[in-house]
C-alpha cells in the first residue's frame, strides 16, 4: 500500500503530483525547488517583464530548497536524519557547484545520505536547483 501526501506548508506543485508518496517504510519525495509556500515566489530572484534576470542569488535558492525538503519531510512523518539518497539537478555546475556544495556540506553535516549531482539544461520555473529525495520512516 502506498499513501499521497501533500502540505499547504511547501510550495505548490507545478504538475499533477504530490509532493511525496509512502511506500511501506520509505518516503518519495517529488522534485522540490526553491518556491515559497505563501506566494510562490522564488528566493533571490528578479526577473523583468521578458523573462531575463534583474537579480540572482542562487545560495538563497539552495537554502530554501532545503528548507523545502525538511518540510516535506516532516510533514510526512519522517526527518532530515531520515534522508537516505538525494538526486540533485542544477542548472549551471559550473557557477553554482562551489555554493550548493559549501551549503550541502553545512545543511547534511550529520545526515550523509548517498549523493548524486547532475546538471540538466533547465527545470520547469526559473529555478536553478531542485532536489529528489528517498527517506525512511521510523515504525
Amino acid at each position: 500500500m502506498s499513501e499521497i501526501i501533500s502540505t499547504s506548508k511547501a510550495p505548490q506543485a507545478v504538475g499533477a503530483y504530490p509532493h511525496a508518496r509512502k511506500v511501506g517504510n520509505l518516503l518519495f519525495l517529488s522534485g522540490i525547488g526553491p518556491r515559497t509556500a505563501v506566494t510562490n515566489e522564488i528566493p533571490g530572484l528578479s526577473l523583468d517583464k521578458n523573462g531575463n534576470f534583474l537579480s540572482f542569488d542562487f545560495e538563497a535558492q539552495c537554502r530554501n530548497v532545503f528548507d523545502n525538503v525538511r518540510i516535506v519531510l516532516e510533514e510526512s512523518g519522517s526527518k532530515w536524519e531520515n534522508l537516505v539518497d538525494v538526486t540533485v539537478f542544477l542548472v549551471n555546475m559550473k557557477r553554482d557547484f562551489h555554493t550548493y556544495n559549501r551549503l550541502y556540506a553545512e545543511y547534511f553535516k550529520d545526515a550523509q545520505p548517498c549523493r548524486t549531482t547532475v546538471e540538466i539544461n533547465s527545470l520547469p520555473t526559473p529555478i536553478a536547483i531542485e532536489l529528489k529525495c528517498i527517506a525512511t520512516i521510523e515504525a
